[in-house]
């Protein structure tokens, strides 16, 4: 089972459809990449702030236990073991940029796999949601419009019945 939250952009559309392409789902867990190779990690989800702060620490604390003349097996070891802790914060780095930039949490969902998991949320959030549809006419249905408004007709084709 993975957990995913969910994110709403700060400026979401009317029309609930139309916002829901805008959410974003951010997998709660472990990453790989980053463990690995965290710059990678953090180009992948997008994440500069914490890549330039990734690399100007870590750059400094090997300079500086290189200057201390610490053996460089200790030194690997350290950063190793800095490259493991951002491997599961990772999802944690994620929903901090998001929350900088003024996303909102929506709330989290459990389920086999992101498409299990999408569903799972929309069958509930769908529900919950005003069915705003946005104004889409085009120039002969604004056409009408303003031509039934002239007649004083609500209904653009006769009596409505």
């Amino acid at each position: 089972m993975v957990t995913y939250t969910v994110h709403e952009p700060p400026a979401p559309a009317a029309d609930r459809v139309d916002r829901s392409d805008g959410l974003e789902f951010v997998k709660d867990g472990f990453s790989w990449l980053t463990a690995l190779f965290p710059p990678l990690g953090f180009i992948a989800e997008r994440l500069w702030i914490p890549l330039v702060v990734y690399l100007i620490a870590v750059s400094a604390f090997v300079a500086a236990l290189t200057k201390l003349g610490v053996f460089p097996a200790w030194t690997s070891l350290v950063v190793s073991a800095l490259n493991l802790y951002l491997g599961f914060e990772l999802s944690s780095l994620k929903r901090w940029s998001l929350d900088q930039q003024g996303w909102a949490t929506l709330g989290a969902v459990t389920g086999h796999n992101l498409a299990d998991c999408e569903r799972r949320f929309f069958e509930s959030w769908l529900q919950s949601q005003p069915a705003v549809a946005q104004a889409r006419q085009t120039v002969s249905g604004s056409a009408a419009a303003a031509k039934s408004a002239k007649s004083g007709r609500l209904w653009p084709f006769g009596a409505r019945g």
